[in-house]
């Protein structure tokens, strides 16, 4: 018997190189053979079911002239790339968060945030290089390559050790969190490509090192603590300003390019106007109660919980984790078609209802609970309600809406009341002043003489307790003199 089970785990050996040797497939950048269970046919595929989720949760930014301009310069940069096999999209997505993102397949994502953030064509070029470098390197491929390898091991886990069985939703869920960000060594990879692809389209490499000065301050300003280099899969950028010049330098000697742009005005000019920050007309929070302009509704946030707003919904967290709200669409032409929707997309067992007035708009109240499987002997015994919920579908017109009050059930009392009382305050929105508030957007400005940037700001309305967010929105000290005929951003 001893001798079988070492023989089959020779075979299992074996099996198991031959698969990984077959599963490498050559980097387009280094040439090297990488591990990857990711064709590309497969990547496409990832990137085209993505695509419309990304848009889904963001919504695209409504600027024909920004969405050309990145689409443009994209296909530029791809031309020059180590991968000119995929078909490249590029969007700017309707977020104030500072970000850029790729996913397999050849898709790129720009913020406007991020977009607000750059004060010339040079940083966006060396920025757009690094997202196109992630998808030359085939990270994002072998991102997805470790996960599935990750869950493989977890189902044999599961095989030999049948008492873990009951936590391998978790696990695969854990599993697949530790794998979605890009490695510091991924990162400093598409750094050194955005400085090669960026320089080869002829922008100076210099002033990519220059938009991680303003990351560093952005990050500096911000109210949550600066992420310590050992925790962080983004190399600090602090150290990223240094290696990027010096990578500048080495690529601008190799090409011998003269000449580089930065084309500072140009680009100015081009994002005069940009929605700076939360788009009030998406919905906004005001004295701990989200209003939303265009859908006329109005409704409290719990005190003390966090919150994120985007096109698709709206959520509030408790600040430890253990409740969620979240506010989305719901599905059906009636509450009870939109309650059994809700119910089978998130597999829940309705255990009440009872139909409800809220401020006049007719509402159904249901509380649920989620089902969660135990092993397999327990499964055929019963199942174990691990979540409750409580929802209150809210019919306005055609409209109707899903507030979901999530938790533990052990939690679930304690939390009862503040669900309740959030969805029982859900109202028309009847305020002229909110249901008229216009998002912030960047206007550029002339400086009409010589003199500091602090100065320059005041003369153009900047408050004083902006004038460093307006600093570093330009890319500058408050101190630094600026000349006149100089344009400068500010935000009205």
């Amino acid at each position: 018997m001893k001798r079988l089970l070492t023989e089959s785990k020779k075979v299992v050996l074996v099996l198991t190189a031959i698969f990984i040797c077959n599963s490498c497939a050559r980097n387009p950048v280094t040439g090297k053979r990488d591990f990857s269970l990711v064709s590309k046919d497969q990547e496409i595929a990832m990137g085209q079911q993505a695509d419309p989720e990304v848009i889904a949760q963001f919504g695209l930014y409504p600027s024909e002239a920004l969405q050309n301009f990145i689409n443009q310069k994209g296909q530029q940069m791809v031309a020059v790339s180590h991968r000119q096999d995929l078909k490249y999209q590029f969007r700017i997505v309707d977020s104030p968060v500072i970000n850029a993102f790729a996913v397999p397949g050849g898709y790129v994502y720009f913020t406007r945030g991020i977009m607000a953030h750059f004060n010339n064509e040079a940083q966006f070029a060396g920025v757009l290089g690094h997202e196109i470098g992630h998808i030359a390197a085939r990270h994002s491929a072998r991102q997805q390559s470790k996960t599935m390898l990750a869950q493989l091991g977890l189902v044999v886990g599961m095989v030999v050790s049948p008492e873990l069985a009951q936590f391998g939703e978790q696990a695969q869920q854990s599993l697949a969190l530790l794998f979605l960000k890009f490695g510091r060594d991924d990162e400093r990879e598409s750094d050194r490509l955005g400085v090669e692809y960026s320089t080869k389209i002829g922008y100076d490499a210099n002033y990519m090192a220059d938009f991680f000065r303003t990351l560093q301050r952005q990050q500096e300003q911000s109210e949550a603590e600066p992420i310590p280099d050992f925790l962080s899969t983004h190399p600090n950028p602090a150290d990223r300003y240094q290696t990027v010049k010096e990578l500048a330098a080495d690529w601008q000697q190799k090409t011998k390019a003269k000449n580089l742009q930065v084309n500072r005005n140009t680009y100015l000019k081009l994002i005069d106007g940009l929605v700076y920050g939360e788009d009030p007309r998406q919905g906004f929070v005001e004295a701990n109660v989200f209003y939303h302009p265009e859908l006329k509704f109005q409704f409290p946030v719990p005190t003390g919980w966090l919150y994120q707003n985007s096109p698709t919904q709206f959520q509030m967290a408790e600040k430890e984790g253990k409740a969620l709200l979240a506010l989305t669409l719901a599905g059906g032409k009636t509450l009870e078609e939109a309650a059994q929707q809700t119910m089978q997309k998130y597999s829940l067992q309705a255990l009440e209802s009872k139909k409800v007035t809220v401020n006049g708009f007719p509402a159904l109240a249901v509380v649920a609970d989620q089902q969660a499987q135990q092993d397999q002997q327990q499964q055929q015994q019963q199942q174990t309600a691990t979540i409750r919920t409580l929802t209150y579908f809210i019919q306005d017109g055609a409209s109707i809406y899903s507030l979901m009050g999530i938790s533990a059930k052990p939690d679930f009392e304690t939390y009862f009341t503040t669900f309740s009382n959030t969805m029982q305050q859900f109202r028309k929105l009847t305020d002229p002043a909110r249901l008229n508030k216009q998002p912030e957007r960047v206007r550029i400005k002339t400086i009409a003489k010589t003199t500091t940037l602090a100065e320059a700001l005041r003369q153009n309305k900047v408050t004083d307790n902006r004038l460093t967010e307006m600093a570093i929105l330009n890319g500058m000290e408050l101190q630094d003199q600026v000349t006149a005929g100089t344009l400068i951003k500010v935000v009205q």
